[in-house]
C-alpha cells in the first residue's frame, strides 16, 4: 500500500448528544407548517440502529441531504451511497434521498453545537408513521476540533444526523496521487453511517467480540470499513489506495444482520 505522508492527518469521529424533548414548528418546501416532537431524532448515536436496519418499526428510510452551494457530493457518490444502504438495510418501502442546496452559514470553523443549530434551522423531515428519516449536511469550513495533526472529515453526532466537512474532503482529493473525491466522499459517508447503525458495539450488539476498545467504537479487522485507522489520514488513504472503498468485514456484517439488517 502507498503511504501519502505529505498529507495531514484526517479524523472521522462520532459524537453522542443529549435528548431534546422540546416541540418545534417546521415549514416544508411548500410553505406548510407543522408542530412536531423531534425527540426521536435527537438521541445519541446508535440509539436508532435497529430502526435503521430493520423493517419492524420503520419500513421506509428518507434522507434529507443538504449541501452548501458549490459543495454538492458527486452523482457517483450518491449512487454508491444508495447501493450501500440498499445492501445493508431492510426497507421494503424504499430508500429515498433528496438533496437540497443551502447558503453558507458564513463561518470558517464549526463546532458540533454550530452544526446542531444549523440542522435545527433547516431540517424539515422527521420520523413519522413507518418512516425513519436521516439528516446529512455537506458543509464548508472546518471542524473546531481540528489540530495541526488532524483534520476532521465527518461526524455522526445524533442518532439520525451526520455532517461531512465537504470543503476539507475536496481539498484532500485535490492533492497529487490522492484518491478521487468520489472515493473519499463514499468512504466517509459509509463510515459515518456505520456509526449510526451502531457500529461497533454502540447500539448494535456484537455477536463475536471484535471491538477495538483501545480505539473506541471500531473493529479489530484492519481491512474493515470500521477499523480505527479509517480515522487518520495515512490509515484512511492506505485503506483506499487504488480507488478501493473499504467495506464491512464478516463480523461487522454478522452484527448488522443479527440486529435486523441484511
Amino acid at each position: 500500500m502507498k503511504n501519502y505522508r505529505y498529507l495531514p492527518l484526517l479524523l472521522l469521529i462520532s459524537i453522542s448528544c443529549s435528548k431534546d424533548t422540546e416541540k418545534i414548528t417546521i415549514t416544508d418546501d411548500d410553505g406548510n407548517t407543522q408542530t412536531i416532537d423531534p425527540t426521536a431524532n435527537r438521541k445519541s448515536v446508535g440509539d436508532s440502529a435497529n430502526d435503521l436496519l430493520s423493517s419492524q418499526n420503520s419500513d421506509t428510510l428518507f434522507l434529507e441531504l443538504f449541501y452548501v452551494d458549490g459543495l454538492k457530493p458527486t452523482d457517483n457518490t450518491i449512487a454508491n451511497f444508495q447501493s450501500f444502504l440498499e445492501n445493508r438495510l431492510n426497507k421494503p418501502g424504499g430508500i429515498q434521498m433528496e438533496l437540497k442546496q443551502i447558503e453558507s452559514p458564513g463561518q470558517t470553523v464549526y463546532s458540533i453545537q454550530d452544526i446542531r443549530d444549523l440542522e435545527d434551522d433547516i431540517r424539515t423531515a422527521y420520523n413519522d408513521d413507518n418512516r425513519i428519516t436521516v439528516s446529512g449536511i455537506f458543509i464548508d469550513g472546518e471542524y473546531s476540533e481540528n489540530t495541526e495533526n488532524g483534520s476532521v472529515l465527518g461526524v455522526a453526532y445524533r442518532n439520525t444526523s451526520f455532517v461531512i466537512f465537504e470543503e476539507t474532503v475536496q481539498s484532500f482529493s485535490g492533492q497529487p496521487l490522492a484518491p478521487s473525491t468520489t472515493v473519499l466522499e463514499t468512504t466517509v459517508l459509509d463510515h459515518e453511517f456505520g456509526h449510526l447503525l451502531g457500529m461497533v458495539n454502540a447500539g448494535t450488539p456484537m455477536q463475536t467480540d471484535h471491538q477495538d476498545t483501545e480505539h473506541g467504537r471500531h473493529c479489530t479487522n484492519e481491512d474493515c470499513l470500521m477499523y480505527w485507522t479509517a480515522e487518520t489520514g495515512e490509515g484512511l488513504l492506505n485503506m483506499i489506495s487504488g480507488g478501493s472503498i473499504p467495506t464491512f468485514d464478516s463480523l461487522c456484517l454478522g452484527d448488522l444482520q443479527a440486529n435486523g439488517g441484511k
